[in-house]
């Protein structure tokens, strides 16, 4: 199975004693959302570090085929980064390969410290860290995790093409997942803790339709079964207590995301699911920091509110400097 991408590009900006030069704004997060942002805060004069711990891009990387983005037809999600990415350096956006780890106001301007002990000295803060992957919670997930367990299937799926596959969860992405690896795989095993799905009914119907899909509801996977690899999963019926074996090579779990938000819950506010709060203002409760895309409040996570937020904050951003 494919492993996460290594980051192959950063700048690290010279400095004394670990402490880097100023930047009008670091935005940290490197997605959709922070990369918008620092194409508008370069277009409007300033000057931004992006902070990102893995690769640039975000989850959209591993989407074969983007069809929702208004003015784009069809395009990849490594392209689409790409093409983000390119246009943010190309203003003047510098980033480094780092973890940020906190954020600390020193009045008139602020700190983002990362865990190799660097810090970055702003006069604003932009927080888009985007959301990651929800976990099962069984035993062994993190230890097969590349050995048959997948949070990806457009990433993963080639490598189980004509086996017997799992998916876990509800929702649209779920939905999405099985429908593209019915095409790929032997059968597919759609696994739902409840007795009805989450997702879009139409897509619900088209999966009905495929006679290498089979719907195993009210049931959770209580147990991943094999050695060195994914040899089948365990089901448990909820409502009879009834256990069952899948035979599959992988299992695909596809039940949400959930932020990185809690190393910051010092100087923003988070909602009970850990999201930072914020309005359409992309504001958060500390004055120069703000926020864009997944990791904060809202109702809708796509493409399209990513980059909005991303203008929105980094116009606030810059208007708050202004004003300083």
């Amino acid at each position: 199975m494919r492993s996460q991408a290594a980051p192959h590009r950063g700048i690290f900006l010279s400095g004394t004693e670990g402490r880097q030069i100023m930047k009008d704004i670091v935005i940290i997060g490197a997605g959709t959302a922070g990369l918008t942002a620092a194409i508008y805060a370069l277009r409007a004069g300033k000057s931004v570090l992006l902070i990102e711990s893995q690769m640039y891009g975000g989850q959209i990387v591993n989407t074969p085929d983007i069809e929702n983005y208004p003015g784009i037809s069809h395009v990849s999600g490594f392209d689409f980064a790409q093409g983000l990415y390119d246009q943010a350096t190309a203003f003047g956006a510098e980033l480094v390969y780092e973890t940020a780890t906190a954020i600390e106001n020193e009045g008139d301007h602020k700190v983002v410290r990362t865990a190799s002990g660097s810090s970055y000295e702003c006069k604003a803060v932009i927080l888009a860290t985007g959301a990651k992957n929800r976990k099962l919670g069984i035993a062994r997930e993190e230890e097969l995790t590349g050995h048959g367990i997948s949070y990806c299937a457009t990433c993963d799926g080639m490598f189980f093409k004509g086996k017997d596959v799992a998916v876990a969860g509800g929702g649209s992405t779920a939905l999405g997942d099985a429908a593209y690896l019915a095409d790929l795989c032997s059968k597919v095993y759609l696994i739902h803790r409840r007795d009805a799905f989450r997702g879009v009914a139409a897509d619900v119907e088209k999966l009905k339709g495929k006679k290498n899909v089979e719907f195993v509801l009210n049931a959770n996977v209580t147990a991943v079964l094999g050695d060195q690899n994914v040899e089948g999963v365990e089901v448990t019926d909820k409502l009879t207590g009834e256990k069952r074996v899948l035979p599959v090579s992988a299992l695909f779990v596809a039940i949400g995301q959930e932020p990185d938000n809690q190393p910051f819950a010092n100087v923003v506010d988070l909602d009970p699911k850990g999201y930072i709060s914020a309005g359409e203002s992309c504001a958060t409760k500390q004055p120069g920091i703000f926020t864009a895309g997944d990791c904060r409040t809202k109702t809708l996570r796509q493409l399209t509110t990513a980059a909005s937020d991303g203008a929105v904050a980094a116009t606030a951003a810059c208007a708050y400097i202004d004003s300083l």
